[in-house]
Order: C-alpha cells, then sequence, then structure tokens
C-alpha cells in the first residue's frame, strides 16, 4: 500500500523542479534550498487543488477510490488495485464517508512529502559524510578517504570513475542532487 500511496503523491511533486541555480558556495546552496522550499510551498497548494479537480471526474468535490485508480492509471501508467485504493481513502478519510474530500486529498499528499522530506535529511547526512569539508561537494579524495574509513581502499582513478558515473554536469565533482541521484540508481 506504501508503494500506491507514493504514486498518489507523485504527480504533484513531479511538477515542482528546481529554480535556483547550482552553486559551490555552501551559503548559498543552503539560502537557494530555503528560497525553493518558498516557492514550492507556495506552488504546491495552488497545483494540489488542480491535481484534484482533475481527479475529482464528478465534480462532486470529492475523489472515489474508483476516481483515485482511474486517475493514478492515466497520470502515471500504474494499475492500482482497488484494495490498494480503498486503503489510500481510508488511511486519510477522517469523515468517514469512503471519499477524500480536497483537504483529506492534501493530507494523503502531504504525508507522502514528509516521507521524502526524511529521506532527504537523510541523504543530506549522508552526503556531508562524504563531502569535502567547506566544498558542498564530493570530490575524488574525499570519496577516497571516507571509503578508507569503511575499510574499502579505493584508487583515486577508480573514485573518479565512480563520480564520474553520476557527473552530471561533467565538473568531476558530485553536487547534492548528483548524489541523490546516484542514490536512486
Amino acid at each position: 500500500m506504501n508503494e500506491s500511496r507514493t504514486l498518489s503523491a507523485l504527480t504533484a511533486q513531479q511538477v515542482i523542479i528546481s529554480m535556483a541555480p547550482e552553486s559551490r558556495d555552501p551559503a548559498e546552496q543552503s539560502l537557494n534550498l530555503e528560497v525553493q522550499d518558498k516557492i514550492m510551498a507556495a506552488a504546491t497548494t495552488s497545483r494540489l487543488s488542480r491535481v484534484f479537480s482533475a481527479f475529482d471526474r464528478d465534480d462532486d468535490g470529492k475523489i472515489s477510490a474508483a476516481e483515485l485508480r482511474l486517475c493514478m492509471k492515466a497520470a502515471l501508467g500504474e494499475d492500482v488495485s482497488a484494495e490498494d485504493a480503498d486503503d489510500l481513502v481510508a488511511s486519510v478519510d477522517t469523515d468517514g464517508d469512503g471519499l477524500l474530500s480536497q483537504e483529506e486529498f492534501m493530507k494523503l499528499v502531504q504525508a507522502d512529502k514528509l516521507d521524502e522530506e526524511e529521506r532527504c535529511r537523510g541523504l543530506k547526512e549522508a552526503f556531508g559524510m562524504y563531502e569535502m569539508k567547506g566544498e558542498g561537494c564530493i570530490t575524488p579524495l574525499s570519496l577516497k578517504r571516507m571509503l578508507s574509513k569503511l575499510g574499502s581502499h579505493q584508487e583515486i582513478d577508480e573514485c573518479k570513475a565512480m563520480i564520474c558515473r553520476f557527473d552530471l554536469n561533467g565538473d568531476g565533482v558530485l553536487s547534492f542532487e548528483e548524489f541523490k541521484t546516484m542514490m536512486d540508481a
């Protein structure tokens, strides 16, 4: 059921993209993340309202489990079982009517957003262990040092090759976004 619950929040979260340019300065990166969070918060409610309206096929102000299944299939190409859709609705259906109001739909999406935020915090902690202090990135040398601490002794060329696989902008180091991509692979 958690997988289906995550899928329901995906459409809304996929429309929000990063707007600030990447910076190497950790203070500037932190400021960029704060700005991005504010932009995302302002845009999220409006976008979620539009997503809710799209899911509410019969315009009754509620989303049934059947509407949820239909829209998840159309939006994500995922077949969700009737049981999973019922479980999703029941997980946030505070008034017990078997339908999702807009407020309940927001709770469903926000619960998954909190799970994602918790995951992101964990990734930031892991990134901090590998990054070159003060650089805001993982360099071949910082990767080599951390792997050595973990008992895996790699040559610098091997570390460069590891980084190269996920170095999307070709600068020879891993930013946090590239690190997230690597961890999702």
